[in-house]
């Protein structure tokens, strides 16, 4: 899940590396680091810490060069160093490298690296790689080969074993860099006369319109006016040129003072964007052209399952609920970390679906891959057009939230939501659900981004709020039915950006072991927006209350829980339909103000990166 930029042209590259590692950030920002070659001249400067640091360093040592590589990391093997930060060179000085993802048999590689005489200086499992190839180079291939670079490359990629997103540089060869992946994003922009390497659009910064989304198992030869691709295999490949929509790809701050502020308060556009379009002509349910599925095929299914990770996977658990309440179709929510190795039983009949914000969480891919070697149909709801889990599904939704940078998701989860309920009332009408029915859901769906809108109206109230409770250090999050995935979801905010201990919990389980955390010294936020259990949350409250401890309701009707709770937050009152939607909105805002009010970095929270694409 780091972040890998490289850069072959006419112009300046340091300047145009550090400002796409800038851009990919939110990937990593352990330590950062860049190579650089001028003729058979390296230059590598690497750095602990940010990438002004690294850009800081950078401007001690100006080096001029056409040609050069650059790494922000996410740490897996090895602490957070200067020596332990990419780029790695090889021990004869002769090959630099960045890597994204895990070589599992990097101990076998180091002592056979070892036995010939190579060195090592870090703790990485990616020196290995750097090493091998260099040995592979001098070794293994006829030096007179034209593409000898890369065949030393596919050489030593042969012997990998686990994931791996890289791009490489030599001294020999001053105007190639030679990229391959193997379930880690790696892309090629095509700009005029200049070729980029990106493990993320945004590593361009907008300096290609073009991209080469590179497969996995296959290794490109990059210069500026040309790629060429190859399997591990040694077969060419005809490889397909796309456009880029920057208009999607757009991530300024646009005056907010960080990413997830901005991306908490894009959410009535983002909602907007998932429903345009999706909508029936005669408005009694939604359009889905994307399933690549047709109606007969849709009723055959009797049952869907769900993965997913992280805050994707609570946007499952919420499905869950949407598409049992109004298509009755059985609904399992699996974590995709955890689906090929269960062997869990599937029915013959069963629709998997993906949830993945990027595209590429490698835990949701291999989900994606093993349903489909079994021989399931797969569905994929993204935020990344072009993402590899969206190229390998059979069909599914784009999201079309546009790009979300902070590290805390916001905007994705409720676009999520959104388009699972557009799912659900597309299987509900094509079954039992009633005209009028659908009519009514369909009005709801179009209020949503209005409703969120108002919601977020109410973020200087929320303020107040979290001010006088970030004091504390542990917190439960409640809520029931449709409302538990918020009750998730929120404590998952709070912790991923303020570091405070947060807890969720369905609020009538509080009496089988949880009430035992109830104190002064750990408040309870509950979610009460289900018109049918208001009674049953307000004992609920009522039990933490004579236990003298604090509670915080989000609720749609405060008149009922106003004397039996500390704070409210009153949301405006909205169709059962899409009430998870609006209620998802003060729990972040409520992490977002917590986290301010102690000073974290919200954008950039300590451990975590956006895109998890290592197991």
């Amino acid at each position: 899940m780091c972040g890998i930029t490289g850069y072959v042209g006419c112009r300046d590259a340091s300047p145009i590396l550090i400002e796409g590692l800038k851009k990919l950030e939110y990937r990593g920002y352990d330590s950062a680091g860049i190579a650089l070659l001028n003729g058979s001249d390296m230059e590598v400067v690497k750095k602990k810490g940010r990438v002004n640091v690294l850009e800081s360093e950078l401007g001690k040592h100006p080096f001029c060069a056409r040609l050069g590589i650059s790494h922000t990391r996410w740490a897996t093997h090895g602490a957070v160093t200067d020596q332990n930060a990419h780029p790695h060179v090889s021990s004869d000085g002769n090959f630099a490298l960045v890597h994204n993802g895990i070589v599992e048999n990097y101990e076998d590689i180091k002592k056979f690296c070892q036995s010939q005489g190579y060195t090592f200086k870090s703790q990485t499992d990616s020196e290995v790689l750097v090493n091998l190839i260099a040995y592979h180079y001098e070794k293994r291939t006829d030096p007179n080969l034209p593409n000898r670079f890369l065949e030393a490359v596919r050489k030593a990629l042969v012997h990998v074993e686990g994931t791996y997103g890289i791009a490489v540089i030599s001294r020999f060869h001053p105007d190639q860099i030679v990229a391959a992946r193997k379930g880690s994003p790696l892309l090629i922009g095509i700009g005029n006369s200049e070729r980029l390497v990106a493990s993320d659009v945004l590593g361009f910064a907008g300096r290609a319109n073009n991209v080469i989304y590179l497969e996995d198992e296959q290794i490109a030869l990059v210069t500026k006016d040309n790629c060429d691709i190859v399997t591990i295999c040694n077969k060419q490949i005809d490889f397909e040129v796309k456009s880029i929509d920057w208009d999607l790809e757009n991530a300024d701050m646009c005056g907010f003072s960080s990413y997830m502020e901005k991306e908490i308060f894009e959410q009535p556009k983002s909602i907007e964007n998932a429903i345009r379009g999706r909508i029936s002509s005669d408005a009694s349910t939604a359009v889905l052209s994307g399933l690549n599925m047709t109606p007969t095929e849709l009723r055959q299914i009797d049952r869907i399952l769900f993965c997913a990770c992280g805050t994707a996977w609570h946007a499952c658990l919420v499905a869950e609920y949407l598409i049992e309440k109004y298509a009755r179709i059985p609904v399992d929510v699996e974590y995709a970390s955890e689906f090929r190795y269960r062997n869990i039983p599937v029915h013959k009949n069963t629709l998997v679906i993906v949830i993945s914000q990027s595209g590429e969480t490698i835990d949701t891919l291999e989900a994606l891959r093993e349903s489909k070697r079994k021989g399931f149909r797969t569905l994929a709801i993204t935020n990344s057009v072009g993402s590899t889990i969206s190229r390998e599904s059979d069909g599914g939704l784009y999201q079309y939230a546009g790009k979300e940078v902070g590290v805390a998701s916001t905007k994705a989860f409720t676009s999520q939501v959104t388009i699972c309920l557009l799912l659900a009332l597309y299987l509900a009408r094509m079954r039992d659900m009633s005209f009028s029915d659908g009519k009514r859901i369909v009005e709801a769906i179009k209020s949503a981004p209005e409703a969120v809108a108002k919601t977020l109206e109410l973020a200087p109230r929320i303020k107040e709020i979290a001010k006088k409770y970030a004091k504390y250090k542990d917190f439960l999050f409640l809520g029931r039915l449709c409302e538990f995935p918020l009750a998730l979801e929120g404590a998952l905010k709070l912790k991923e950006i303020s570091y405070i201990h947060a807890e969720g919990y369905p609020a009538a389980e509080m009496k089988h072991g949880p009430i035992a955390l109830v104190s002064p010294d750990c408040p309870s936020v509950i979610f009460a927006t289900s018109d049918e259990i208001y009674s049953k949350l307000l004992s609920n409250a009522q039990e933490i209350k004579a236990r003298n401890g604090k509670i915080i309701a989000i609720t749609d009707n405060p008149e009922i829980f106003s004397a039996s709770v500390d704070d409210i937050i009153a949301l405006p009152r909205v169709d059962a339909s899409i009430k998870h939607i609006v209620a998802a909105v003060p729990a972040q805002l409520f992490a977002y103000y917590v986290a301010r009010e102690l000073g974290c970095d919200v954008d950039k929270p300590r451990n975590l990166a956006k895109a998890v694409t290592v197991e």
